[in-house]
C-alpha cells in the first residue's frame, strides 16, 4: 500500500515538475526507477529496502524547499508515509527535519500532516532523534503552535505535548537500562555540576526552552510534572530546575497579578509541586504555601481565593501531606507557622462575610436568592429574543443574594483549578470560599481520625483481626451512611458489647514510643495542640450557620472526630472544649434558658401533674427519653401555628449535635474523668428541654424569609426525621450508659459520682459572690468552657419544674448504672464498687423534705428497681453468697424507711403526703422482692416482717385517759395499707414453708393487725382468709389436733402463747391452732358487717375441715369456747339493736351474720352429729343450742327466723339419715315445743306483705316434715290439730313470691304444707274429719277471694294450690268414706261445699289456667267422691240435718254443672268442649243421685231447685218479655240457678197458673238466637221427661189415681196436697221399693215440664202467623219437634199430676192440661200449612180423644 501511494505521488511530482522545476523532476523520476526496480512485495521488506537507498527521499526534501504549495503538499504525503511504514534512511533525518521545518510554512493541510508525521518520526525513530534533532523537532512544533489557525494551535500543541512526554519517557527507560552508563555532559545542581546522560540531557535542555506561550508552556509543565514526577526526585539537574526556575518563576507571578488562564496554570504546578516535591523543594514550597494563605486572606479577588481555597483543600485532603508540611515548617524552631496561620486565616475568611453565610445564634437552613431566578430567566430571554448567539449563562447580579451554604449554589461544577479552558474567571458562588473552607475541615479531622483511631487498638486485637476504624469505640463518628433516615436504620447496629475483650479500652497513641509511627503520632499531637483553638473557632462559626443538611452533618461529623482524636491522645483541653461547643450547639443557651423562664412562670402548676409526666418520660430505664409520650403530645405538635422554631423546643440538628456528643462519650467514657460533666449536664438539659416541651419537635429555621422551595422542603424533611432523631439519641445515650459496664472501678465510681453531683442541691441562700463568680464568662474566647452556668440556673431557679426534671433525668441515669454495673456492686465490697455512694444518694434524695415531691418519689422507685435488681441477680448464687447480699438489700428497704419515721420530723401536709408515696414505693418494692426472689431468701424473714409492720402506729392516747386504757393500733395512712398487705399475702399463699418456726407468731400478730385495722375493709377480708391457709399448714404439718380443757383456762391466752412459741412441744400446733381460733372470734364481733362474716365463715370452716381429727373432748372445747360464745355475742347484739331506735340502722347488718353463724352450726351438727351424739353431754349442749335458737326467735326477725328452722332442719335430716344413735324422746320434745311456739311470722306485722316470707315459712314446714318422721309414733291429735292450725295460719299469712305465680303451680310452701297433708298419719281416730276439713279450707281459698283478679295481679290465688288439693281431698274422702265421723262433723259436707265452689262459679271464676280449669278439676272429683260415699250416706241414721245439708250441696253441684253463663266465659274457651265435658259429668252424676234424690229425708225444697235447675237451663231460646214476666215475674230473662220457690214447696210461688200461659200473646218477628249451650238444654229438658215418666215395677200394682173435682183450667200445676209436699202419695211400696223415690222427683219435675212445653207451643201460636209460608227457624223447629215427640211419648206419673176435673187418665194428664194450646196449634199449622207439625199435633190430640174416651 506504501508502495503504489508512493509511486503515485512520485508520478504526479514528475508531472507537475516537468516545466517548473528539472531537478526536482529528475530526483523524482530517480527515485520512481528505484520504486519500480524493487522485487519484494510486502510492506515491511519494501521499507527496509527503501530505508536503505539514500537517494530515494531527496524528490521530497528538494520538493519541500521549494516552498511551493503542491510540491510541498505531495512531498510532506509521501514522507508522512516513509516515517510511519519507518521506511526513511536513519542518516537523512536531518535533511528530512529540515525539509519539514521548510514546510511549516505551507497550507492548513500540511501542518496538519507534519504534525502527524512527528510523533512517529520520534516514535519509530527514537534512538536517532535526540540532541539536535531534537530540537529542531520541538522547533518545529514551536513554529506550528503560533499559528493563529486554531486547529492548527491546538494540534501542535498536544504533538509538543505528546514529544515532551516521550523525551521524559526515554529518561524513565534510560534510567530503568541496564549496562554501563555513558554520560553525555554535566548539568548544574544545588549541590554542583552532575553527569547525565542523553535522554536526561535532553530533558534538561526542554526545561530550559522559552519563547514558547506562557500558558501553553505551564500546560507543558504541569505535564511533565505530573507524568514524570519521579525524574524530580531522581534527578539533581531536574530539582534544580525547579528550585531556580520554575518555583522562582511560579512564586513571582503569583504575586504580580496574573490573568485567570495562567493563574489557573500556575496553581496547579504549584499544587503538583506541593503534593510530590515538598521534601525537594522546602523553602521554596513554604514560600509558595506562605503566598497562597495571603492570597487568601488578602487578595479581593473571588476568583484568586478560590484557587488558593482549592489547593488547601487538596492539601488537607492527603493528611501525609499535611504532617509533612507541619514537620517541615511548624514543627520546627525558627519555621514558618504555616498551617498555624492557614488555621488563622480560615478563622478570618469563615467571619468576614456573616450575612453570606447565615452566621446567627444559632444554625439555620440556607435560601436561596428570591431574584435571582427571575431575573436570569427574563434577561435570557430577551438576549435570546434579539438573536444574540454565543452568549454563556451565568448568573445575573441583582440586589438580593444566597444566604447560607448549599450544594445547590456553593459548589462548582468544575473546580477553578481544573478550567483550563476559560480565559477569563468564571461565575463562582459568593459562599463557594466558605464550601472549601468547610472540605478542609472535614478532610483534616478525618485524616487524622483515620491515622489515629487504629493506633489506639490493644495489641491483642490487632493482632487477631484487622483494624476497622468504624466499628465499635473505636469509631464514634458519624458517617453519612449513618444518619438515620429512616427508625430501623438509625437503631440498627447499636447493641453494645458486655464483654472487655471485645469493647477494650482505647490505648494512647502517644504511650507507644517504640512504633515505627510514633514521630507521626507526635506531630498530630502538636498540630491539634497547636491549632485546636482555630479550628474550634472555624467550626464554632459555621456550626451557627446557615449550612444545608449534607454540610451540616460533614461538619458534626468533623467536630466529633476532632474531638475524638484529642481525647484518644489525651489532650484534655481541645477534647474538653470540643466537647463543651458541641454541647452548646445541642442545647443552646437561648433555648434553656427560655425553658427555664416558661418553668419559672408555671410554678403554681400542681406537681401531681409534673409528676406523671416525668414519670412517662422515663418509663424507659434504659435510654434517655423515650417516645412513649410522643402520642400523647400528637395534638400539641398539630396546634403549633408558628412554621419557624419557638426559643424553647429542640430540632433535629440539636439532637444530631446531641447524639454525637454521646458518641463521643461512648468511645471516651474511661479516660473522661471529671469531663463526664460537660456531657451528662448537656444529657440532662436536653431532657429538660425536651420535657418542658413535650416532645415538640422543633422546626430548623430558614436563614432568611424568602419564598425558597427548597428550603422549606429540606426543614419539612427534618422535621419528619425529628421522631427518628430522638429514637437515635435514646439508643446513643442507651449505649453510653451500658458502656460503662467495662469501665475499671475507679473510672465508674467517677461517672457515679458525676450523676451524682447533677441532683440539685436545695440551699437555702446563695451568696452573690458566689453567684457571680460562677457566671463570669471564661477569660478568653477559646479557652475551655467551664459549663457551670448551666448549673447555677438550676440551682439559682425554686424547686419547680426546672429542677424537678433535672433531678428526675439524674435519678433516671443512676438507676441505669446500677442496672447495668449490678454485677459489679455485687461482686466487689460497697465502697469500691460504688453501693455505697449510688445507695446512699438516693435514701438522702428520697428522705430530703427540700426536694420536690415527685423528685422524692423517683428516687424511692430507682433505689426500689436497683434493690429488686440486685435480688433477682444473685437468685442462683449458693446461699453463703445470697445470705449476706440479701441482708444488705433488705437494710436498705429498711433504711429508706428508717428516715421518714423519726420523732420530731416535720410533718406538713406536703411533707407527710410525700412521705407516705416514698413508704408506698418502697412497699411495693418489698412485694416484687418476694414475688422474684421470695424462694431463694436464706436471711432476713424478720427484717420483713419489720418493714410490713412500719404502716402501723399506736393512737396518741389524751392526757386525761387511764392508765389502763390501751392505745389503739391505726395505720399511718390509708394509701399503705394495700403494698404492705401485698407482701403478706404473698408470705401467706407462697411462702409458709420458708417461714422459720419463730416467725409463725409474728405472722399471726401481723394477721391480726391487719384484721384488726378500720381503714380498708378488703384487706381485713382478705386477711380473714389467711387464718384458714395457715390452719391448713399447721395441720398438714401436724400429725394430729390435741386440745385440752388445760390451753382454754380463764387466765388468758397465756397458756397457748407458751405452747405456740416453743416449736419442740408436741402441742405447739394444736395451741397455735387454738389461738388462731380465738383470735378469729373476736374478729367475729367487729362492726363491720363483711368483716365478722367473713370471720365467722372462716371460723366454722376451720373447725369443720378437722372435725375428723377432733376428739369429742376437743368438739366439746370449741362447741363452749367458739360456737356458744359467738352466738351469746351475736344474741346480745341482735337484742341492742332491736331494742335501740339508735342501733336500728345496723339491724340489717347483725341479722346478717346471725343468719351466717345459724347456718355455719347448722353445719357443723349436721356433719358431725354422729361425733356429737356420742358425747355423754350432748342433750344438755342440745338444749343450750335451741336455748338460743329460742331467744333469737324472739328477736322477731324473719331472716333469722328462717335461718333459725333452717338448722333445725337440716340437723334432723342428719339425725334421720343415721340409724343409731339417735336424739332422745326429750331433745325431740323440746325441739316440738320450739316449732310449735307459733308460725315465724313478726306478731307485730312490720314484716307482713313487706316482705317475702315464703323462705322462712317453707324452711319451717319442712322443719316440721323432719320432725315428724322422727315422732310419728308420738304424734297424737292434739298436735295434729296444733299442725293443722298453724299450716292454715301460715298459708293465708304467706306473702306472693317475688317473681312466681300459684296460678298454674304451687308456690314450693304450699307443696310443702300438701306434702305434710300426704305424709301425715289419718289412722289415728278423728285426724281423718280434721284433715279433710282443713283440706276442703284449702281447696275454697281460692274461690272465696272477693276480687280473683287483684288476687291474680297479686301472685297470691291459691289456684294451683287448690287443684293439688282437691286430688288430696278425693284420696282421703275415699279412703275414709265408711267412716261416720267423717259426716257428722260435717267434714264432708264442707268438702262438698269446698267442691261446689268453683263448679258453680266456672266462667265467673276469671282466673285461667294452662291446664284444666279448676271447675272441671272439681267436678271430676266429686263425682269421685260421690260415687264413694254417697252409699254411706243413705245408711246414716243421726242427724238428718247434715244429710239434708249434703244433698243440698249435692243439688247446686247438679245445677252447677248444667248451668253456664256463657256471655262472661274468657276468651279462648271452647264452649262445646266444655259443654260435652258438662254433660257426660250430669250423666255420671244423675246415675248416682237419681233416685235417690227422692228420699223422704230430703227436702222438696231441695228437689223443686234440681228441678227448676232443669228447667230454667232446658231453655233453648230467651223467652218473649210477657213470657218472661208470667216465668219470672218481670221482663228481665236473666235468672240465676237459685229456686223460686219457697222453702216449703207449697208451690205459691214456683210456678204461675197456665191460665196466664192459654192467653196468646202478640207474636214477634224477631227470632232470638239459640243458646250456645243447646246440647246441654236438650239433655235437661230429656231430664225433665224423664224424671216425670212413671216407673214401673214388677212387684208393685198399678197406682192407684187419686180423685179431683178441679178444673183443668183452674188448678195451676203443681199445686197439690199438703200431704204430697213432703211425703209421697197415699200408695205405699213394699220395703225396699225405689218407686216412692221416682214418685216424689215425679211430683216435683211434673210442673216444670208442663211450663217448659207450653213456652214453645205458645211461641209457635204466637209468632209463626206472622211469618205467613216462611217456615220456622230451624233450632226452633227442632225445639218443637222434640218437644211435640216427648209429649206423645211421654206416659207420665200419674200421681204427679193432679186429676183433670171429670176426666179419667193415668199416663197422659199432662197431654190434658196443654190441650188448649195444642187445639191453637192446629189452627197455626193448618193455617200456615205446616204439616209436619199439624201432624204431630194432631197425633198428640188423637191421645186426648183417646184419654177423654173419643175414639
Amino acid at each position: 500500500m506504501t508502495a503504489q501511494l508512493v509511486a503515485s505521488e512520485l508520478a504526479n511530482l514528475i508531472q507537475e515538475s516537468k516545466r517548473k522545476n528539472n531537478d526536482l523532476r529528475q530526483a523524482a523520476e530517480k527515485s520512481l526507477e528505484e520504486l519500480k526496480s524493487l522485487k519484494v512485495t510486502s510492506e515491511a521488506q519494501i521499507s527496509a529496502e527503501l530505508s536503505q537507498r539514500s537517494n530515494f527521499v531527496n524528490p521530497f526534501i528538494i520538493a519541500c524547499g521549494t516552498k511551493n504549495v503542491k510540491f510541498t503538499g505531495i512531498a510532506i504525503v509521501c514522507l508522512q508515509r516513509l516515517i510511519a511504514s519507518r521506511a526513511l534512511p536513519r542518516f537523512k533525518l536531518s535533511q528530512v527535519l529540515e525539509a519539514l521545518q521548510q514546510a511549516t510554512s505551507a497550507g492548513l493541510d500540511v501542518q496538519l500532516k507534519i504534525l502527524q508525521a512527528l510523533p512517529s518520526l520520534l516514535s519509530n525513530y527514537a534512538a536517532e532523534v535526540k540532541g539536535e534533532l531534537l530540537v529542531t523537532a520541538l522547533n518545529i512544533c514551536f513554529i506550528l503552535q503560533s499559528s493563529k489557525n486554531a486547529i492548527v494551535n491546538n494540534a501542535s500543541a498536544a504533538t509538543l505535548q505528546q514529544l515532551v512526554v516521550s523525551v521524559f519517557d526515554k529518561v524513565v527507560a534510560e534510567d530503568g537500562a541496564g549496562g554501563d552508563v555513558e554520560y553525555v555532559g554535566e548539568a548544574p545542581s544545588q549541590q554542583g555540576p552532575v553527569p547525565v546522560q542523553a535522554a536526561a540531557m535532553d530533558a534538561y535542555r526542554y526545561l530550559r526552552f522559552s519563547g514558547m506561550p506562557q500558558t501553553f508552556g505551564l500546560e507543558l509543565i504541569e505535564s511533565v510534572l505530573t507524568n514524570h514526577a519521579a525524574i524530580f526526585t531522581t534527578h539533581p539537574e531536574q530539582a534544580d530546575i525547579l528550585r531556580t526556575r520554575v518555583m522562582p518563576f511560579i512564586i513571582s507571578a503569583l504575586r504580580g497579578k496574573p490573568n485567570f488562564a495562567t493563574s489557573v496554570r500556575l496553581v496547579r504546578i504549584l499544587f503538583t509541586l506541593l503534593r510530590r516535591h515538598l521534601t525537594i523543594l522546602p523553602s521554596e514550597s513554604g514560600d509558595a504555601l506562605d503566598i497562597l494563605t495571603q492570597l487568601l486572606d488578602q487578595d479581593t479577588a473571588l476568583w484568586k481565593r478560590s484557587l488558593c481555597m482549592e489547593v488547601f483543600r487538596g492539601i488537607f485532603a492527603d493528611h501525609a501531606l499535611l504532617r509533612r508540611v507541619f514537620m517541615l515548617y511548624d514543627a520546627k524552631e525558627g519555621e514558618k507557622n504555616i498551617l498555624k496561620n492557614l488555621t488563622a486565616a480560615f478563622v478570618r475568611v469563615s467571619t468576614e462575610k456573616p450575612t453570606v453565610i447565615g452566621l446567627g445564634l444559632q444554625s439555620t437552613l440556607p435560601v436561596a436568592n428570591p431574584y435571582a431566578n427571575a431575573v436570569a430567566s427574563t434577561d435570557q430571554a430577551m438576549l435570546e429574543a434579539s438573536g444574540v448567539t454565543g452568549i454563556i449563562s451565568g448568573s445575573v447580579s441583582s440586589d438580593g443574594h444566597n444566604t447560607g451554604i448549599s450544594t445547590h449554589w456553593s459548589t462548582m461544577r468544575s473546580p477553578c483549578i481544573d478550567q483550563l479552558d476559560k480565559t477569563d474567571p468564571p461565575s463562582i458562588p459568593e459562599s463557594y470560599v466558605y464550601s472549601l473552607t468547610l472540605a478542609c475541615i472535614t478532610s483534616l479531622s478525618e485524616g487524622l481520625a483515620k491515622f489515629i483511631l487504629p493506633l489506639t487498638v490493644p495489641t491483642e486485637g490487632r493482632r487477631k483481626k484487622s483494624v476497622k476504624p468504624e466499628g465499635g469505640r473505636d469509631s464514634p463518628a458519624l458517617t453519612a451512611d449513618e444518619r438515620p433516615s429512616t427508625p430501623s436504620e438509625g437503631l440498627k447496629n447499636r447493641e453494645r458489647s458486655a464483654s472487655s475483650k471485645r469493647n477494650p479500652l482505647p490505648v494512647n497513641p502517644l504511650t507507644l514510643e517504640t512504633h515505627p509511627l510514633y514521630p507521626e503520632i507526635k506531630v498530630c499531637a502538636a498540630f491539634i495542640d497547636e491549632c485546636w483553638p482555630a479550628i474550634l473557632a472555624t467550626c464554632s462559626t459555621f456550626l451557627y450557620s446557615a449550612l444545608d443538611s449534607e454540610y451540616y452533618h460533614g461538619l458534626v461529623r468533623a467536630f466529633q472526630k476532632f474531638a475524638h482524636v484529642a481525647g484518644l491522645l489525651q489532650l484534655t483541653t481541645p477534647r474538653d472544649a470540643f466537647l463543651t461547643t458541641l454541647g452548646k450547639a445541642a442545647v443552646p443557651p437561648n433555648v434553656f434558658t427560655a425553658c427555664l423562664n416558661s418553668n419559672s412562670s408555671r410554678r403554681d402548676t400542681p406537681l401531681s401533674a409534673t409528676s406523671e409526666t416525668g414519670s412517662s418520660l422515663f418509663s424507659n430505664a434504659r435510654g434517655l427519653l423515650t417516645t412513649e409520650s410522643a402520642s400523647a403530645q400528637a395534638a400539641e405538635k398539630q396546634r403549633q401555628q408558628s412554621m419557624d422554631i419557638t426559643p424553647a423546643t429542640l430540632n433535629t440538628r440539636n439532637l444530631l449535635c446531641l447524639r454525637a456528643l454521646l458518641n463521643l462519650g461512648i468511645a471516651l467514657g474511661p479516660t473522661l474523668s471529671s469531663t463526664w460533666r460537660i456531657l451528662l449536664e448537656t444529657l440532662q438539659q436536653a431532657d429538660f428541654v425536651l420535657f418542658t416541651s413535650g416532645k415538640a419537635a422543633g422546626r430548623t429555621p430558614l436563614a432568611t424569609r424568602g419564598p425558597d422551595q427548597q428550603a422549606e422542603q429540606e426543614a419539612n424533611v427534618l422535621l419528619s426525621n425529628f421522631n427518628t432523631e430522638i429514637r437515635a439519641v435514646e439508643t446513643a445515650a442507651s449505649r453510653l450508659f451500658e458502656s460503662t459496664a467495662d469501665f475499671p472501678n475507679s473510672a465508674f465510681v467517677e461517672i457515679v459520682e458525676a450523676v451524682c453531683a447533677l441532683l440539685v442541691k436545695h440551699v437555702e441562700t446563695t451568696s452573690e459572690t458566689t453567684g457571680q463568680a460562677q457566671l463570669s464568662p471564661p477569660p478568653g474566647p477559646l479557652r475551655t468552657p467551664t459549663f457551670t452556668h448551666k448549673r447555677v440556673l438550676s440551682i439559682t431557679t425554686s424547686p419547680g419544674a426546672g429542677a424537678n426534671q433535672e433531678d428526675q433525668f439524674a435519678l433516671a441515669k443512676l438507676g441505669d448504672l446500677a442496672s447495668i454495673n449490678m454485677e459489679r456492686l455485687l461482686s466487689y465490697p460497697p465502697e469500691v464498687s460504688g453501693w455505697t455512694p449510688l445507695i446512699t444518694e438516693l435514701i438522702d434524695t428520697l428522705s430530703s423534705s427540700t426536694n420536690t415531691p415527685p423528685v422524692r418519689a423517683r428516687a424511692a422507685e430507682t433505689l426500689v428497681r436497683i434493690l429488686l435488681e440486685a435480688a433477682g441477680s444473685i437468685a442462683t448464687q449458693q446461699e453463703d453468697v445470697r445470705g449476706p447480699i440479701q441482708i444488705r438489700i433488705l437494710e436498705a428497704f429498711h433504711n429508706s424507711l428508717s428516715s421518714l419515721r423519726v420523732e420530731g420530723r416535720e410533718v406538713s401536709l406536703s411533707n407527710h403526703a410525700t412521705d407516705m408515696d416514698i413508704h408506698r414505693i418502697v412497699l411495693e418494692g418489698l412485694k416484687g422482692l418476694l414475688e422474684n426472689c421470695g424462694e431463694s431468701l436464706v436471711q432476713g424473714w424478720d427484717t420483713i416482717f419489720a418493714i410490713i409492720d412500719t404502716i402501723f402506729v399506736k393512737e396518741d392516747l389524751p392526757k386525761d385517759s387511764s392508765s389502763t386504757t390501751t392505745p389503739r393500733l391505726m395505720t399511718r395512712s390509708v394509701k399503705l395499707i394495700r403494698p404492705s398487705f401485698a407482701s403478706l399475702q404473698l408470705i401467706c399463699s407462697d411462702f409458709l414453708p420458708s417461714l422459720p418456726n419463730l416467725c409463725f407468731l409474728n405472722l399471726v400478730d401481723t394477721l391480726y393487725k391487719f384484721c384488726t385495722q378500720d381503714d380498708d375493709l378488703n384487706v381485713a377480708l382478705t386477711t380473714v382468709t389467711f387464718f384458714w391457709a395457715i390452719s391448713d399448714f399447721l395441720s398438714s404439718n401436724s400429725k394430729s389436733m390435741s386440745l385440752t380443757q388445760d390451753m382454754v383456762n380463764d387466765s388468758g391466752d397465756e397458756a397457748l402463747l407458751k405452747l405456740a412459741a416453743d416449736p419442740s412441744h408436741q402441742d405447739s400446733g394444736g395451741a397455735l391452732w387454738m389461738l388462731l381460733l380465738l383470735r378469729l372470734t373476736s374478729v367475729a364481733t367487729d362492726q363491720r358487717l363483711e368483716l365478722r362474716n367473713s370471720a365467722v365463715q372462716t371460723l366454722l370452716r376451720i373447725i369443720s375441715a378437722y372435725g375428723d381429727s377432733l376428739s369429742p373432748e376437743a368438739w366439746l372445747i370449741c362447741i363452749r369456747s367458739v360456737i356458744l360464745r359467738l352466738l351469746a355475742s351475736i344474741e346480745d347484739e341482735l337484742r341492742a339493736v332491736h331494742t335501740s331506735p339508735a342501733k336500728a340502722r345496723d339491724q340489717e347488718g347483725w341479722t346478717d351474720t346471725a343468719n351466717v353463724i345459724i347456718r355455719g352450726v347448722s353445719g357443723l351438727f349436721s356433719s358431725y352429729l354422729q361425733v356429737l351424739l356420742g358425747h355423754e353431754d350432748f342433750a344438755t349442749t342440745w338444749q343450750q343450742l335451741l336455748g338460743h335458737f329460742a331467744r333469737m326467735l324472739d328477736v322477731q326477725i324473719l331472716d333469722i327466723n328462717a335461718s333459725v328452722y333452717s338448722a333445725v332442719r337440716e340437723i334432723l335430716r342428719s339425725c334421720a339419715e343415721h340409724v343409731q344413735p339417735r336424739l332422745g324422746k326429750g331433745s325431740l320434745d323440746l325441739t316440738w315445743d320450739l316449732w310449735s311456739r307459733g308460725i315465724p311470722v313478726p306478731e307485730d306485722g312490720k314484716d307482713d306483705k313487706s316482705a317475702d316470707n315464703q323462705k322462712c315459712l317453707l324452711v319451717w314446714v319442712e322443719a316440721l316434715l323432719e320432725l315428724y318422721g322422727l315422732i310419728k309414733d308420738d304424734f297424737g291429735v292434739e298436735r295434729i290439730r296444733r299442725m293443722l292450725t298453724l299450716l292454715r295460719d301460715a298459708m293465708q299469712h304467706a306473702t306472693p313470691g317475688a317473681y312466681a305465680s300459684d296460678t298454674e303451680y304451687v308456690t314450693p310452701l304450699q307443696g310443702r304444707i300438701l306434702q305434710v297433708f300426704c305424709t301425715v298419719q289419718t289412722d289415728v281416730p278423728r285426724v281423718p274429719s280434721a284433715m279433710i276439713t282443713q283440706i276442703a279450707e284449702f281447696v275454697s281459698l281460692a274461690f272465696a277471694q272477693e276480687n280473683p283478679d287483684k288476687a291474680a295481679s297479686e301472685k297470691r290465688t291459691f289456684v294451683a294450690m287448690s287443684k293439688e288439693s282437691m286430688s288430696i281431698l278425693q284420696s282421703l274422702v275415699i279412703k275414709h268414706a265408711a267412716e261416720t265421723d267423717i259426716y257428722e262433723t260435717g267434714a264432708f259436707a264442707a268438702a262438698l261445699a269446698a267442691l261446689a265452689k268453683p263448679i258453680i262459679l266456672k266462667y265467673k271464676f276469671k282466673i285461667v289456667t294452662k291446664s284444666s280449669q279448676p271447675w272441671r278439676e272439681a267436678t271430676k272429683t266429686v263425682l269421685a267422691v260421690l260415687k264413694a260415699t254417697l252409699p254411706h250416706i243413705r245408711a246414716i241414721d243421726k242427724a238428718r240435718s247434715t244429710v239434708q245439708e249434703i244433698w243440698q250441696i249435692i243439688v247446686s253441684i247438679a245445677n252447677g254443672i248444667i248451668s253456664a253463663d256463657c256471655s262472661i266465659a274468657p276468651s279462648g274457651t271452647d264452649i262445646m268442649d266444655d259443654q260435652k265435658f258438662d254433660i257426660s259429668s250430669f250423666h255420671k252424676l244423675r246415675e248416682l243421685i237419681i233416685p235417690a234424690l227422692g228420699a223422704e229425708v230430703i227436702l222438696d225444697k231441695t228437689r223443686k231447685v234440681y228441678a227448676e235447675g232443669l228447667f230454667r237451663t232446658s231453655i233453648i231460646h230467651a223467652p218473649a218479655p210477657a213470657e218472661a214476666l208470667i216465668i219470672y215475674g218481670s221482663e228481665d230473662h236473666h235468672h240465676d240457678n237459685t229456686t223460686n220457690g219457697n222453702p216449703n214447696g207449697n208451690g205459691s210461688d214456683a210456678v204461675v197458673d197456665l191460665d196466664l200461659l192459654y192467653k196468646q200473646r202478640r207474636g214477634r218477628t224477631i227470632d232470638p238466637p239459640p243458646t250456645h249451650r243447646s246440647a246441654m238444654a236438650e239433655v235437661c229438658l230429656d231430664e225433665l221427661f224423664a224424671l216425670v215418666a212413671i216407673h214401673e215395677e214388677e212387684d208393685e200394682s198399678p197406682p192407684s189415681k187419686p180423685t179431683s173435682t178441679s178444673s183443668p183450667t183452674q188448678e195451676p200445676i203443681g199445686t197439690t196436697s199438703s200431704s204430697s209436699s213432703s211425703s209421697p202419695p197415699d200408695k205405699t211400696t213394699i220395703h225396699g221399693s225405689t218407686h216412692p223415690l221416682y214418685v216424689h222427683l215425679a211430683l216435683t219435675a211434673a210442673p216444670y215440664l208442663i211450663l217448659r212445653c207450653a213456652l214453645s207451643i205458645r211461641s209457635y201460636v204466637a209468632d209463626q202467623p206472622l211469618r205467613g209460608c216462611m217456615p220456622q227457624p230451624l233450632s226452633q223447629r227442632k225445639e218443637l219437634y222434640r218437644i211435640l215427640r216427648g209429649l206423645v211419648d211421654l206416659r207420665s206419673e200419674p200421681d204427679a199430676i193432679p186429676d183433670t176435673p171429670n176426666v179419667d187418665s193415668e199416663t197422659k194428664k199432662h197431654l190434658l192440661r196443654l190441650y188448649p194450646l195444642l187445639v191453637s196449634m192446629v189452627k197455626v199449622a193448618g193455617t200456615s200449612g205446616d204439616n209436619r207439625v199439624l201432624g204431630m199435633v194432631g197425633e198428640a190430640l188423637d191421645v186426648v180423644g183417646g184419654e177423654l174416651g173419643c175414639k
